[in-house]
C-alpha cells in the first residue's frame, strides 16, 4: 500500500528536525535559599538558611536528562541570631575558613512526563562527598508573569545525617539528622 504524498512529506521533516536540544537556567540568587531544620537538645526545632548561593542546572525534560551545579556559601548562614551565628561558622559546625562552600552536584534526574519528581547528585560538605536525593516537593517551569522569560523553580527536600558529612558536634542532643530544602529559582540562558 502506497502512503499519500503528505505523509511520507510529514515524516520527512520530522526526521530532519534537529533533536530536542537541553536548556540551560543560572540559579537566581535573590530567589534560592538552601535552608536545613534540626531539633535542639528536644525541646524545638531550630532553622537556618543560607543568603548566597549560585549554580547552573541543565535540563531535556522530554528526554528526562539533566545536571544541576549548585555551590553555597557557608559564611552566608542565617539564623537570625549572631552569636549562634557565629559559633555555626566556626570549627564545631561549618569551619568555613577551611570550607568555605557547600556543593551538590547532580545527574539523577527523575521525571513524570515534563515535572521534576527527584534529582540524585553529590553533596560535599566539610571535605566529604556523600550521595544524596533531593525529592521535588514542588516543581514548575514556564514564563515569568513579569519579563515573559523562562524560568523554573521548585522545593527541594532530603534528610541527611550531619554526622555522615562529619559534623558531629552535640549529636545526639542536636539531632543528627537534618532536614534539608532548597527553594530554588532559575532562569534560563
Amino acid at each position: 500500500m502506497k502512503r499519500p504524498a503528505f505523509v511520507s512529506a510529514f515524516a520527512a521533516l520530522l526526521t530532519a528536525l534537529p533533536p530536542a536540544a537541553a536548556e540551560t537556567y543560572a540559579i537566581d540568587p535573590s530567589h534560592t535559599f538552601p535552608s536545613f531544620e534540626i531539633g535542639h537538645f528536644g525541646f524545638s526545632v531550630q532553622r537556618g538558611r543560607f543568603n548566597k548561593t549560585q549554580g547552573k542546572v541543565t535540563m531535556d525534560r522530554a528526554a528526562g536528562t539533566g545536571t544541576v551545579d549548585v555551590t553555597i556559601d557557608t559564611a552566608s548562614i542565617d539564623t537570625g541570631h549572631e552569636k549562634l551565628e557565629a559559633h555555626l561558622r566556626a570549627e564545631d559546625f561549618f569551619d568555613v575558613a577551611k570550607h568555605p562552600t557547600i556543593t551538590f552536584k547532580g545527574t539523577g534526574f527523575v521525571f513524570d512526563g515534563d515535572r521534576m519528581k527527584s534529582v540524585a547528585g553529590v553533596l560535599t560538605m566539610l571535605g566529604n562527598s556523600r550521595p544524596v536525593t533531593l525529592d521535588a516537593t514542588a516543581f514548575n517551569c514556564g514564563p515569568h508573569p513579569v519579563n515573559k522569560k523562562p524560568v523554573c523553580g521548585g522545593e527541594f527536600v532530603a534528610k541527611i545525617k550531619r554526622s555522615d558529612w562529619g559534623m558531629t558536634k552535640f549529636v545526639p542532643a542536636v539531632t543528627d539528622e537534618v532536614t534539608l530544602r532548597i527553594n530554588v529559582e532559575a532562569r534560563q540562558d
